[in-house]
């Protein structure tokens, strides 16, 4: 852990160590002992238990003439425990899938609001998942704790390594022109380091340190850094590969095409539903309106699906693709990155600036963002996936996260030469997200808010520690390595507490909603769109709040309810006559399907309005509400100067 404890010259002439003295060519075998005296009850038992022991042993071949350092050998000690276990890495996965699938099972099932909580918390901790992933791929050395923890994460960039992936993708590079690396299949031949102390801090061993530098400068053009006494050094990005057991010229390959495989199984999964569904409703398995608007409308659901898997493998595409664009494997794969990238790319932004539009125009006519974005099932079903997590006066903070995950990308992939530079970067980045998710406080109420906000004070402080292991700061090897130490703790808990969140939740929204009838989108209630349009900050339903703020929110609930003419007149709006009734057009039917399902990363709403019982003409005093909301829009916006989507969210001052 950065720790001297001793310190021995040893003259092998004095020890008559054959080969040494005199020295001759060829290899040597020999072994040797020497005793250490009490020099190891300085070192407390302690770190010995730790996972990942950081104990090196360095010796130095001096010349005895001159003292001059000739030659540098150096091992490291391990207690046979380590933090990269494949149970951790199946757990985070298997975990972070059941709160994505219980949320689409429960939003299939009509509990739309209820899916909606769980889906955007499991997004938020793949994301943190992702978080991680990227501390272990920076160019910064890291301690070998801090090493094995990050690797547990990069799952969720799609470095994995699979046999015949690795196979396709050497053969894929070399007919393409490329020359594929071979370091992996070389470790008998030559001794590879990985990069875990500042290359300036190595000085402090007598010398070995400008060795390596001299070392960095014969960096090939995509090849890893090779010394000029043959052996390799790897760290930041390569790093990751080698620790993976993926050569580094095969590592973009691999993450794409184990993002294809993911996009491909989820693709052949709601196609296989669909035609079960439809083979049980046949055969009579099940009731024929079972998942009735799934199996009609599967192809829309489908779309949304994809739109949702572009934007969570939208940093895994970034950083790969930006890196292959320094590493140029072949002209082919470099076609590849540039495809995928800026297909992405634009495809998220050509659809933030779509939701911008429809939000402004929304503001034009209505004075509130909500009423096209969460009242049109064709929109929502379309572009929902980039505003559904968030308030509706918060549309546009897609267009900030989607520049933290280029930025960040950008940094990584193309400051992989410097450290100090990319923790830099990052404290600058993390701080203005934390500010942003704090004082925005954008999402969609005040637990996922507080839930994304802790994610983003952990990544600062990550990045502070990153900042620390870049030895900037001149501090003593045993102060980095305790640092070390204490961000795999805290990043151990948090991810714990994260696991259990998303874990208990899922069960609990099952056990809540088992025998329960179902319930409609409650995106119509006055609450729910005063939480839509930001008034989230602070509950409506608090009566200990008596603030002028909470105060006017409520009073703001009330007055979309007096238009409407009370809860009671919702009730009985069927009995009023025409006159009377045309404010309660602007809700839905009692007999209409959920317009929505909001939040729901993988599954969308169901996009027609269309009543699930026949009409019958009925006489003008006990005519029924239309099914559009949008159906008298023009009347009531010439009866009343302010809209009640105005005055309900508070607009109207």
């Amino acid at each position: 852990y950065g720790y001297e404890y001793i310190r021995k010259t040893i003259d092998p002439c004095s020890m008559d160590l054959q080969g040494l003295c005199p020295m001759k060519p060829g290899k040597i075998n020999m072994e040797f002992s020497f005793e250490l005296g009490d020099a190891l009850d300085q070192v407390p038992s302690i770190a010995y238990t730790i996972p990942d022991l950081d104990a090196t042993v360095h010796a130095l071949i001096n010349l005895t003439e001159t003292d001059t350092t000739v030659a540098c050998i150096e091992a490291d000690f391990s207690n046979g425990k380590t933090v990269n276990l494949n149970g951790v890495k199946w757990a985070t996965a298997i975990i972070a899938g059941i709160g994505l699938i219980s949320a689409g099972f429960i939003s299939a099932k009509g509990h739309t609001d209820a899916a909606a909580h769980l889906a955007a918390n499991a997004l938020s901790l793949f994301g943190y998942f992702q978080a991680q992933a990227f501390l272990g791929l920076t160019g910064v050395d890291m301690p070998p704790i801090v090493q094995g923890w990050t690797q547990n994460f990069q799952w969720s960039m799609g470095i994995v390594r699979i046999g015949f992936i690795q196979t396709l993708a050497t053969w894929y590079q070399r007919s393409t022109g490329g020359e594929a690396a071979d370091l992996l299949s070389s470790l008998k031949t030559y001794s590879v380091q990985v990069s875990k102390r500042s290359l300036d801090a190595l000085d402090n061993y007598g010398g070995p340190g400008p060795l390596l530098k001299r070392g960095l400068s014969n960096i090939a053009k995509r090849a890893n850094i090779k010394l000029d006494n043959g052996s390799y050094v790897v760290y930041g990005i390569q790093r990751v590969a080698f620790r993976a057991k993926i050569e580094t010229t095969n590592l973009f390959l691999t993450g794409l095409i184990i993002y294809m495989i993911f996009v491909g199984f989820t693709i052949a999964c709601v196609a296989a539903f669909k035609g079960g569904a439809e083979l049980a409703a046949k055969k009579g398995w099940m009731r024929a309106d079972r998942f009735l608007e799934f199996r009609r409308d599967w192809s829309i659901t489908l779309k949304g699906i994809m739109f949702r898997l572009n934007l969570i493998g939208f940093p895994q595409i970034a950083v790969l693709c930006l890196w292959e664009f320094v590493q140029r494997d072949s002209p082919a794969v470099v076609v590849l990155a540039v495809f995928f990238f800026f297909g992405t790319l634009f495809t998220l932004i050509w659809a933030s600036f779509k939701v911008i539009r429809i939000a402004r125009q929304s503001i034009l006519t209505h004075q509130n963002p909500a009423h096209v974005l969460f009242s049109n099932p064709k929109i929502i079903n379309k572009w929902g996936f980039l505003y559904v997590q968030y308030r509706a006066s918060a549309y546009y903070f897609i267009i900030p996260f989607i520049a933290y995950i280029f930025i960040k990308a950008a940094v990584i992939a193309f400051g992989q030469a410097s450290g100090v530079a990319q923790a830099v970067a990052l404290i600058i980045i993390e701080a203005g997200a934390l500010i942003a998710v704090s004082v925005l406080k954008p999402f969609m109420d005040k637990s996922t808010n507080s839930f994304n906000i802790s994610i983003a004070a952990i990544n600062f402080v990550n990045s502070i520690f990153m900042l620390i292991f870049t030895n900037v700061f001149g501090t003593p090897g045993l102060v980095i390595g305790v640092v070390g130490v204490i961000l795999f703790v805290v990043n151990v808990v948090f991810s714990l507490v994260l696991l259990l969140m998303v874990l208990i939740s899922s069960i609990l929204v099952f056990w809540r909603v088992k025998g329960q009838p179902i319930v409609p989108s409650q995106l119509h209630d006055p609450n729910v769109l005063a939480k839509r349009d930001g008034t989230e900050n602070k509950s409506l339903l608090d009566l200990d709040e008596d603030d002028k703020q909470g105060l006017y929110r409520r009073e703001s609930v009330r007055s979309v309810r007096s238009l409407y003419g009370g809860e009671k007149a919702m009730e009985d709006g069927r009995t009023r006559g025409p006159a009377d009734s045309h404010e309660m057009s602007y809700l839905p039917s009692p007999t209409t399907r959920p317009a929505v399902s909001p939040a729901m990363p993988l599954f969308p709403a169901d996009p027609s309005l269309r009543p699930r019982t026949p009409t019958t003409p009925r006489t003008p005093g006990a005519q029924d509400p239309p099914a559009s909301p949008f159906a008298t829009m023009d009347e009531f916006r010439q009866k009343h100067n302010n809209s009640p989507w105005q005055r309900g969210a508070g607009y109207d001052h």
